[in-house]
């Protein structure tokens, strides 16, 4: 085993946000201890992260406001939890930040996005600066709730954090918005909604989304590295997030939406290994890994190794 210091802080700190409510299926809030607790190789996922040479330290679980009724008829869903579940989030990857430590995010689902970035973005406005992010998925994640078809936040977060949506979650941490959409690349799409492509075409970001058609046509790694190009032109660097319905189901069947096409076991790692090769990344989150609809535990697991390859792990 090998590694590359892919980024700034040899301190690492694991955060659990274990919110579940933001989709439209239960599960993704037992990915967070799944991929915490889970041995794979002979150790759990803190220790493999020790063993490529980081401090490292397990923060626990940011406190989430769980709803008092599941059914909820409102657009977004879940908003008033959601916005108290945010104010803890918030606090706990800003004490990471103001630590120094590079974070480490285990999620639940992608409504989760919605503080975490909120919260890395503030640490560097604080700072003077501007962060990017890569965002893979296999959705665009880009609805607002006027058109959402579902009123779930997990379908929200990146149109959120660029402006677009409710103004108590896009407000979030005082200011809007959180992303400049020239620092923006999306990796992966394949399933997208009406109302997310005329957002797309209506906010003019074609060119920020690396389909799956582009990365037939293109490759993997040439789409990667164009991505980089983009969201390294912030001047305070780049957060990326990870949706493990990105990947394929044959590779990846524990999520909660999955959608067939999608990137290969050795795709995800290589877009990894050549983002930390890259450096530059300021935090990494992974998302809706949903153990219930897992098979032999392989989409923990895999979770796991995608986490050790953006930290710099390499064959050799």
């Amino acid at each position: 085993m090998n590694s590359t210091n892919s980024t700034n802080s040899r301190k690492v700190g694991i955060l659990g946000v274990p919110l579940g409510f933001g989709a439209g299926q239960t599960g993704s809030e037992l990915g967070v201890n799944a991929m915490r607790l889970t041995r794979f190789r002979g150790m759990g996922l803190a220790d493999h992260i020790r063993h490529l040479g980081y401090e490292t330290t397990d923060h626990g679980d940011a406190w989430i406001v769980q709803p008092a009724n599941q059914i909820d008829t409102g657009n977004p869903k879940h908003l008033a939890e959601m916005l108290a579940s945010s104010a803890n989030i918030i606090e706990k990857v800003s004490a990471m930040l103001g630590d120094g430590e590079f974070p480490i995010i285990l999620g639940g689902d992608h409504a989760i996005a919605i503080p975490t970035f909120s919260a890395i973005a503030n640490h560097y406005k604080q700072q003077g600066t501007e962060i990017g992010l890569i965002w893979f998925d296999a959705h665009a994640d880009i609805n607002t709730p006027e058109t959402s078809p579902s009123g779930n936040i997990h379908g929200m977060p990146l149109a959120t954090i660029l402006g677009h949506g409710h103004p108590d979650l896009v407000n979030l941490c005082g200011y809007a918005p959180k992303l400049n959409p020239k620092y923006l690349a999306h990796i992966g799409a394949r399933d997208l909604d009406d109302g997310e492509r005329d957002q797309i075409e209506k906010l003019g970001l074609r060119d920020n989304f690396f389909t799956m058609s582009d990365i037939d046509r293109r490759g993997m790694a040439a789409c990667v590295e164009d991505a980089l190009a983009i969201a390294s032109k912030a001047p305070g660097g780049y957060a990326v997030t990870f949706d493990i319905d990105g990947i394929d189901p044959r590779f990846a069947p524990g999520s909660g939406t999955l959608v067939r096409g999608g990137t290969t076991y050795r795709e995800a790692h290589l877009a990894l290994e050549i983002i930390a090769a890259h450096g530059g990344m300021r935090s990494f989150e992974i998302v809706e890994v949903n153990p219930l609809l897992d098979q032999s535990n392989i989409t923990v697991e895999l979770a796991c190794e995608l986490i050790l390859s953006a930290l710099g792990k390499t064959i050799l």
